[in-house]
């Protein structure tokens, strides 16, 4: 086996999977993480694999990308799965986690891992050895001048956004009521139900309220679009989106706009607004969101705030294992690799790491299948056009010749996966 150092940047969710994998794979690892001392805007927790967005890892269910998705981390030993089955909260067919618990069973995790070794600093420069940039969209501008003067290419970015958190015992339950959409027997949601008068109010005082400053804020992600900006695309925008009001039937009647929030911690004192990133100031924040039927005292646990995310433009830097094409001894994982959101992270740096212990133990590269959803996600990283590349999630329309019904392209890359791994 080679010597080299394995210098792990960043303890996200891929930094913490690529750490982890390595490390129960018989390398020591060095793992840089900034935090404590240095945070970004929107950290807030001094614990590895904070969830900076929503606390949801999206739908459990096979027929669903990202549910296949998790499944396939599964059979790759996922450390961020094992961690949000054990700390997930009611959210119907999706995971959902305590960002709190989730976040602290892996740092748990990692810092009782022998072979992993943790320094708390802020890496301004790439480390002799091996250096697996884990350091995600909200990378340091040092290290970030850094990157791009190896590559030679400037980074690109988007503008993404997170939703407010809002205290349980702040809500009118007289007013909300509890329900799953279309009746998946549960009653996970809290659900805020507004009439035509209510609604347009609300959304005239939507569209009409004070943002914060920010620079090129034309570049943002539609996966996760501000609930300002998505509103001035037109009255009814919302009510086909966020506010959708289908199956949340009450007494037999459908609102004319629904509000639903998403139990946030495993105490149920916490629950976020869905759909609702915004770049609203604080102020206006709580006047206008006030304005939602139940939410007429909402304290406010954590505001919504936008904030930049940075990628580099992998189909021209990157090979198929996550390495630099002008040095591959650096590694590239999470959403600076261009792969968008948190199942997704976690995949990239668990295949950085696979690839990576394939080379440590001198055997080759070997290509994911592409009928699995990782593999698809990585070919369309590295084979996309470089003209127009975007960040992206996992999706069906991506996978190679992937059949209609769904269910059965998830049993296809489960089988796939499942040779893979066995060969």
């Amino acid at each position: 086996m080679e010597q080299k150092t394995i210098n792990v940047i960043g303890a996200g969710l891929a930094g913490v999977e690529a750490s982890y994998y390595l490390a129960r794979h018989g390398f020591k690892v060095n793992l840089f993480e900034q935090k404590p001392h240095t945070k970004s805007p929107a950290h807030h927790s001094d614990n590895f694999g904070e969830l900076v967005c929503s606390n949801s890892l999206k739908s459990n269910r096979l027929d669903n990308a990202c549910g296949l998705l998790k499944e396939e981390l599964r059979l790759l030993g996922s450390l961020t799965m094992e961690a949000a089955e054990t700390n997930k909260v009611p959210s119907g067919n999706a995971l959902s986690v305590d960002r709190e618990r989730f976040a602290a069973y892996l740092t748990e995790k990692i810092k009782s891992e022998p072979m992993i070794t943790i320094y708390e600093e802020e890496v301004k420069d790439f480390k002799e050895g091996y250096n697996l940039i884990c350091t995600g969209p909200l990378t340091s501008d040092n290290l970030i001048k850094a990157l791009q003067n190896k590559i030679g290419e400037e980074p690109l970015f988007f503008y993404d956004a997170a939703a407010p958190i809002i205290a349980y015992d702040s809500l009118d339950m007289n007013i909300c009521y509890r329900k799953s959409r279309y009746n998946q027997g549960d009653d996970s949601y809290i659900n805020c139900p507004f009439t035509k008068e209510q609604y347009e109010k609300f959304y005239s005082e939507l569209i009409n309220a004070q943002v914060a400053s920010l620079h090129d804020f034309d570049k943002v992600f539609e996966g996760c679009m501000p609930i300002e900006v998505m509103a001035k695309r037109g009255e009814k925008t919302l009510r086909y989106g966020p506010l959708k009001p289908m199956g949340l039937e009450k007494d037999g009647m459908r609102p004319y706009a629904v509000l639903q929030l998403r139990q946030d911690n495993a105490s149920a004192s916490l629950y976020n607004m869905v759909g609702f990133q915004t770049n609203l100031t604080y102020g206006e924040q709580r006047r206008v969101f006030r304005l939602i039927p139940g939410l007429e005292k909402a304290e406010f646990y954590r505001y919504g705030l936008m904030h930049r995310n940075t990628f580099i433009c992998a189909p021209k830097v990157l090979n198929s294992d996550f390495s630099l094409k002008c040095d591959p001894d650096i590694f590239i994982g999470g959403q600076l690799s261009g792969v968008e959101g948190y199942v997704e992270s976690a995949m990239s740096g668990l295949i950085a790491a696979f690839q990576l212990e394939r080379r440590l133990k001198n055997k080759p590269m070997r290509d994911f299948p592409l009928e699995t959803m990782c593999g698809s996600l990585i070919n369309y990283l590295m084979k996309t056009s470089a003209k127009n590349f975007a960040p992206m999630n996992a999706n069906f329309g991506i996978v190679y010749n992937c059949p209609k019904d769904k269910e059965i392209a998830s049993q296809r890359a489960i089988e796939a996966l499942k040779e893979f791994l066995n060969e």
